[in-house]
């Protein structure tokens, strides 16, 4: 135990274990008055046990099924702090599927195939003794079955239905549930019968965790927790009480009592259960303590009568219950003393006037004493409604005046004696200000001047200060403060505002205040403000090494006060000619002094400055050349990086010329590798602002310095920085790619991260290639397009958006770093599941009939998966443009057309169409059509009927009795015309090409709204310029779905139906295309280049009567008809070379102009030509005998059915 103290010290530090002092300590303070003790000290050694040794089986778990993975961690003193990390040490992601429970245990909702990993680890922090305990790591694999069984929530802990929780009064009370489930369940909590209390309730671990702070008994009660999701919910009620350990309701307290007085001890606590109340006497239980007559114990208060001297002891209470105790000491001081005042003598008081005053009277004494007052030595004692007298001894004067001022006596007496103490009082005068500060106005350059007289007690030593606008005057020489005043001279219009006068003593202040208004001079022609005349006369003196002192001579103000002087310098040695800024001083000022640099050969100049501008430069200064010295700085900006993965370039900011400090100007460039015990290599390089280090390690750190030296010596020893030699390509691929298809347009992508060993450079990320390899539905390959997404930093997963749905897909990852890319990792094939079509390509109605009408349409241009059927709906629309009962007709999806019979004659219909996939219907079409009223008057213009047998199907159905006799149940609709139809979106990342057909009034006025597909936003609006029927929608996100729709502005809001498309994906980059090469421009370019001067040598020839092969085969026959074509080699036979145009093969003749069209014979020369034009020379035979006819195949993906020809072949390339 220390000497002179209570405190007692364990030290295990030399010797000894914890375990020898573990127990039960309590402090006893005893003297001849009394015993009091201490609360129970418990000291236990903190303990951090090993895990003990298991064997951990791998855990297999079927995909979507729930998973507990048990940390079990050993009992530690005090508990430890669990949590889980891989074997990289980083802490495993949580989240509302993954959670760690309040036990430590790790709980899966339900698993997913990213969950497989072998490095679940569980670790035990024992904080006390600063030690970290790992478990074995337990490894889980996830199996896939297809497809995956969703189920509704079970819960995982607490099980059963119900269970119960004990908690104490001001701790914190934590209730948990966890459920599994897939989708995975959503938590919610609620207090059977009441609400959950306001301000101390929070929810934790993705509200799986309900925490509610400084709990009391009102938060007993039963709470439920609901785990839910779309298969059901589950619940579970937990029953909490709330107990307590003691509390204080009334703590004893010291009592002083005087011989003879009676007094009371209170000890009140409360708990739950009720705590029980003991009591001590010095320490002793106060059943077996020395008996005391004046002492009586009444429950939880001991009742004092009549005490005397020997009844003073220190008395405790101990309340307690299951939960905890209280204990209190409570001393009994039975005192006998005479009084005392505790006030200093003679203190003095010192107040203003009219105002209260104070005088302390502290006392003490047993019993205890009584005061009074009295003025003066031989005074009456003071009473009256003037005097206020306090408990504490202290007299009060409400209101002092100056008859006030005098000496007071107070005395304190009880039955032991008494004593007296006298104070003395001071009223003095208050503080007043006899002249206050006036309103002025003043013109501008003008002065002006606030009084402020005071008048204060001769006693006391008042000071003045002045404020502007409540603030401290400004720091300028115009403002002088006087003793009674403030002068402000040459007024600008800066000093407008409001002056105030404080007057502050040590007793009180007063203030006074007055707003001065600046106003502007009236105007005087004869007065010309001008710039200022330039300085004159300057004159250098007082040379120093490192300074100088300027002067000179102010030029003329031209009625406009100088405000400033600009001095520049020049340096003729480094820099002749050019002037830098130096400084610029008041304009009251007329000499500086000027800080120089060393081997600096200096010239100044002075500009005055006033409210109209700049004066002209003063004549230079004489020249004045400082020494050289050594350089005081070093380059800035010191930079390492590699160009090549076998060098290393230091680059550095070379120093200006002034800053050299003297001639030679040189720098030591120094490098060693970081971490490596090298020495430093150094090289002094010339004036320069770049040194390269050849045969240096890949990518490798540097520590780097560059020093600056001149004729005379080094400058200071430069900071140190970090650099890295050059890089190179990466040496692996990632690993272990895998693949998450989310849904049919977005999948996940995940992969290991490569050693950073491997990247040899600074990573900078990821990329990954991903192409569509074909369409599940069609079976057809197409041109491969690569898409390239960059995932910066280390990261290991990332979203594919805007995948075509039913596809098979490729890609790979690349790891990047800043010389470029690594190898790519093995191609990952993926498949992307079914979507929803697209709306069929056309609707057409045709064929009208009293009663039937013809529906051809055509397959979607995005079936998006195998189409199963399609939905025809129509209903009928009345004269007044309501709507009638609807009919749903499915179609299969190997139809093409279809006859509607039995309908109503002279009716309008209105019909909507959509096709569907075995995920769902999509987008539709709509049209309308009129049956025939007359069909005698129609049979004339309408298309004869198709019969059966022509790919037709009719779908027959006969109306109701009620149907021709009741007019059906008629809904609203905007009339047929005017209408928009026909929307069709062509959309990029960012903006998305909008067109339209309308039918109706000329000069509609359009519009397009958008939104995000399936938000329920309010639609955006574009208003559409002119007539246009199309428009371009700009600003949106890349890699999301918008629906769409056009408006006509004043027709009744009428709008076309909606359309969906979906922008490109962010950050995705096509492969480079071959046509916008340069190379590839400039050679096609030479090709037309020397295929047009081929045809103009040919033309020429042609003139002067040459012949070239075509010609000379036309000479050769003599036959007027135009040889048939070969059909072994497909090449033309002759041409006939008559000016009178003789007729063709099989009939055919050309017409008047000299053309051929292709309506005229199915052997059209159009067809063999260079693209659709045929070109023909005067004399009608053919120019372009390059090619033979082809036959005519349906294009597919992005070949062409045209003939080759060099323009067709650049197109083909772009």
């Amino acid at each position: 135990m220390k000497p002179n103290s209570g405190t007692l010290v364990i030290n295990i530090m030399n010797g000894g274990k914890a375990e020898a002092y573990e127990g039960v300590y309590q402090c006893t303070a005893r003297n001849e008055r009394g015993a009091a003790i201490s609360n129970n000290i418990v000291i236990r050694p903190s303990r951090s046990p090993l895990w003990t040794k298991e064997k951990l089986e791998p855990n297999h778990v079927r995909e979507g099924d729930s998973l507990v993975l048990h940390c079990r961690p050993p009992v530690g003193l005090p508990p430890p702090i669990i949590f889980w990390m891989d074997n990289a040490f980083q802490r495993l992601p949580q989240s509302e599927r993954v959670s760690q429970g309040l036990n430590g245990d790790l709980y899966f909702s339900n698993v997913q195939p990213e969950d497989t990993r072998e490095d679940y680890i569980c670790y035990a922090r024992f904080n006390h003794t600063q030690t970290i305990q790992q478990k074995q790591p337990i490894s889980v694999k996830v199996f896939s079955t297809k497809p995956v069984t969703e189920r509704q929530p079970i819960l995982l802990t607490p099980t059963g239905s119900t269970s119960t929780k004990v908690e104490l009064r001001g701790n914190v009370l934590l209730l948990e549930c966890i459920a599994a489930g897939l989708p995975t369940p959503v938590i919610r909590w609620i207090k059977e019968g009441g609400e959950l209390p306001v301000n101390r309730t929070f929810f934790e671990n993705f509200k799986k965790t309900l925490k509610i702070i400084d709990v009391s008994e009102a938060d007993s009660g039963n709470y439920k927790c609901i785990a839910r999701n779309m298969l059901g919910s589950v619940h579970h009620v937990i029953s909490v009480t709330v107990k307590a350990a003691p509390y204080w309701i009334t703590a004893p307290r010291n009592l002083v009592l005087s011989p003879g007085e009676d007094g009371t001890l209170i000890c009140r606590a409360n708990g739950n259960p009720k705590p029980n109340i003991s009591w001590f006497a010095n320490g002793v239980p106060i059943a077996i303590a020395p008996e005391d007559p004046s002492r009586k114990v009444d429950g939880d208060t001991i009742i004092f009568s009549h005490v005397q001297e020997r009844s003073s002891a220190v008395y405790q209470c101990n309340a307690s219950n299951e939960y905890g105790y209280l204990l209190a000491n409570a001393f009994v001081n039975v005192l006998a003393e005479p009084p005392r005042v505790l006030t200093p003598a003679n203190k003095l008081y010192q107040v203003i006037a009219d105002s209260p005053a104070l005088l302390d009277c502290a006392y003490f004494g047993s019993p205890k004493p009584e005061i009074e007052w009295f003025k003066g030595v031989k005074g009456s004692i003071l009473r009256g409604n003037e005097y206020v007298f306090h408990d504490n001894g202290t007299l009060e004067i409400p209101v002092a005046q100056k008859d006030s001022t005098g000496t007071y006596t107070c005395v304190a007496r009880n039955e032991l004696g008494k004593v007296q103490n006298e104070v003395r009082l001071e009223v003095k005068d208050p503080t007043m200000i006899i002249k206050q500060p006036e309103y002025k106005v003043i013109q501008r350059y003008g002065q002006v001047s606030f009084e402020c007289i005071i008048r204060h007690d001769s006693t006391l030593l008042p000071t003045v200060i002045w404020l502007k606008d409540n603030d401290e005057l400004p720091d300028d020489e115009r403002f002088l403060v006087g003793k009674d005043n403030l002068t402000i001279m040459n007024v600008t219009d800066k000093d407008d505002g409001t002056y105030t006068c404080i007057v502050n003593t040590t007793l009180d202040s007063v203030s006074a205040s007055a707003v001065l208004t600046v106003v502007a001079a009236p105007p005087t022609p004869a007065i010309i403000y001008a710039r200022p005349n330039p300085p004159f006369d300057l004159e250098l003196t007082g040379q120093l090494e490192r300074s100088v002192e300027l002067s000179w001579i102010p030029g003329d103000e031209n009625n406009s006060p100088i405000r400033n002087f600009v001095i520049e310098y020049e340096d003729g040695l480094h820099e002749p000619g050019v002037w830098h800024y130096q400084t610029e001083v008041p304009g009251t000022q007329t000499t500086v002094q000027l800080k120089l640099s060393p081997y600096v050969n200096y010239s100044f100049r002075v500009i005055a400055v006033n409210e109209i501008g700049r004066s002209q430069p003063s004549e230079p200064s004489e020249q004045y050349l400082t020494k050289s010295a050594n350089p005081d700085e070093n380059p800035s900006n010191v930079q390492g990086i590699g160009s090549e993965p076998d060098n290393l370039v230091i680059t550095w900011e070379s120093l200006k010329g002034f800053q050299s400090n003297g001639p030679g100007l040189q720098y030591k460039v120094s490098w060693r590798q970081k971490d490596v015990d090298d020495e430093w290599t150094s090289v002094i390089v010339a004036n320069v602002s770049k040194y390269i280090v050849s045969g240096t390690p890949t990518f490798v750190p540097y520590e780097i310095k560059v020093q600056a030296l001149n004729d005379l010596g080094y400058a200071p020893e430069p900071s140190e920085v970090i650099g890295h030699s050059g890089e190179d390509l990466p040496m692996v691929a990632p690993g272990n790619v895998q693949v998450h298809v989310i849904n049919s347009t977005l999948a996940k992508v995940h992969w290991d991260p490569v050693p950073l060993k491997t990247v040899r450079g600074h990573l900078q990320g990821y990329k990954v290639y991903y192409w569509k390899v074909q369409s599940l539905s069609r079976r057809s390959r197409r041109h491969v397009e690569k898409k390239i997404l960059t995932f910066r930093g280390n990261k290991t997963f990332g979203m594919l958006p805007g995948l075509e749905p039913y596809s098979s897909y490729k890609l790979n990852v690349r790891v990047v770093n800043g010389k470029g890319e690594g190898p790519a990792s093995p191609d990952k094939v993926f498949k992307t599941p079914e979507g929803v079509p697209s709306s069929p390509s056309f609707l057409k109605i045709t064929n009208p009939t009293l009663d039937s009408l013809t529906l051809e349409w055509g397959s979607p241009t995005h079936p998006n998966g195998v189409l199963t059927s399609y939905i025809l709906k129509f209903q009928p629309i009345n004269n007044t443009h309501e709507l009638g009962p609807l009919v749903e007709i499915r179609i299969p999806a190997n139809e093409s057309s279809l006859i509607l019979k039995n309908l109503n004659y002279s009716t309008r219909y209105k019909f909507y169409f959509n096709a569907q996939t075995s995920v769902g219907s999509g987008s539709q079409i709509t049209e309308e059509a009129v049956t025939i009223m007359d069909e005698g008057k129609m049979a004339g213009i309408l298309r004869p009927a198709v019969g059966a047998g022509k790919g037709y199907s009719e779908i027959l159905f006969a109306t109701s009795p009620v149907m021709h006799t009741v007019r059906p149940t008629f809904y609203k609709v905007q009339p047929l015309y005017p209408r928009i139809r026909n929307v069709t979106t062509a959309a990029a990342e960012t903006y998305a090409n909008i067109s339209w057909e309308y039918e109706g009034p000329d000069h509609a006025n359009f519009y397009v709204e958008y939104g995000v597909a399936g938000s329920k936003e309010d639609w955006k609006k574009e208003i559409v310029n002119g007539s246009r029927s199309f428009f371009v929608l700009k600003g949106l996100t890349p890699g999301t779905a918008y629906k769409v729709r056009v408006g006509a502005e004043g027709l009744s809001g009428f709008r076309s139906s909606e359309d969906v498309f979906e922008t490109g994906p962010a950050m995705a980059s096509r492969q480079i295309d071959i046509a916008t090469q340069g190379w590839f421009i400039g050679l096609m370019c030479a090709v037309a280049l020397l295929i047009l001067i081929l045809l103009i040598v040919c033309f020429i020839r042609r003139n002067k009567g040459g012949k070239y092969p075509v010609k000379e085969k036309e000479d050769a026959h003599a036959d007027p008809e135009i040889q048939p074509m070969k059909e072994d080699d497909g090449t033309f036979g002759e041409y006939s070379d008559a000016e009178d145009h003789k007729p063709l093969k099989k009939g055919s003749r050309t017409p008047s102009d000299r053309t051929v069209k292709k309506e005229d014979s199915d052997d059209s020369l159009v067809d063999y030509g260079e693209g659709v034009n045929g070109q023909f020379n005067e004399d009608g035979s053919f120019i372009g005998q390059y090619s033979g006819k082809k036959e005519k195949e349906p294009a597919e993906g992005n070949e062409s059915s045209e003939a080759p020809s060099p323009v067709n072949a650049m197109n083909s390339f772009v």
